[in-house]
């Protein structure tokens, strides 16, 4: 099973980087839906597309609206946009208002209190769990028989954050990095998270794999959040395999 990263920038896109959206085209699970949802016309293996979305910023929804596109030009005939019902509100009565988008999106709104806390996605269980940002934000987990993987996006890493047990012993975890360590006050005051403590609560909950994302747009360096300048400090930090994530890269789970 191979994962995308179709957008892999936070805030808004840049040259380098679209906004948040990570696709795995053989499970018909997408995370989030930024700008880079764009790119996954060519990837549709299944007739069911389930979208999961961490929260309703614009960063993260704006994509929604290129289903109106992506949806006649592949073998979809059914997509499911999974959210809290109160950013489900948000996202219809506000992007989606008829004097903003005058069309009718094609997917089937799901809220997650209607789900409680986990839904069995054909051979998968997916959960989801709070985290803390500014209006509130949702992590996910999905388990198969023999493979885990969690998306982590929008909070502020911390030592003591409650998400890390539902993370713990993930085979592969991707966790959002929009600063470095210089800018830590900048990250708390926003709700984001900076290199060394993603590292550091990846080694705390055992995780295997760790893949930053939701990097910082503004820079245009191969490494805007300065890994390797956080590992040579913290040698002890983080899993054995760590990837900083751009866009359109694939990795074979």
């Amino acid at each position: 099973m191979n994962v995308h990263f179709l957008g892999t920038a936070g805030y808004h896109p840049g040259e380098r980087r679209q906004t948040s959206c990570v696709f795995l085209p053989e499970a018909g699970v997408m995370f989030d839906a930024g700008t880079g949802i764009f790119r996954a016309t060519p990837l549709i293996a299944k007739e069911s597309l389930h979208i999961f979305l961490s929260h309703a910023h614009l960063d993260h929804v704006f994509g929604l609206t290129c289903l109106l596109d992506i949806v006649p030009k592949t073998i979809l005939k059914k997509v499911y946009v999974y959210a809290e019902q109160a950013k489900i509100d948000a996202i219809r009565n506000g992007m989606l208002h008829p004097l903003l988008f005058p069309a009718e999106l094609p997917v089937e709104w799901v809220s997650l209190e209607s789900l409680g806390d986990s839904l069995t996605l054909n051979d998968a269980v997916v959960r989801w769990f709070p985290l803390t940002h500014p209006g509130g934000s949702v992590g996910y987990r999905m388990d198969w028989e023999d493979l885990s993987l969690a998306y982590v996006t929008d909070t502020t890493a911390d030592d003591t954050s409650p998400y890390w047990n539902e993370v713990r012993e993930v085979d592969w975890l991707i966790h959002e990095c929009n600063f470095c360590d210089s800018e830590i006050e900048f990250a708390r005051m926003t709700g984001h998270s900076w290199t060394s403590a993603v590292l550091k609560g990846a080694k705390k909950a055992r995780v295997q794999r760790l893949v930053m994302t939701h990097l910082q747009p503004l820079s245009e360096n191969a490494d805007p959040v300065d890994l390797a300048g956080s590992l040579a400090k913290h040698r002890d930090l983080g899993p054995d395999q760590i990837i900083l994530a751009d866009d359109l890269l694939c990795i074979e789970l």
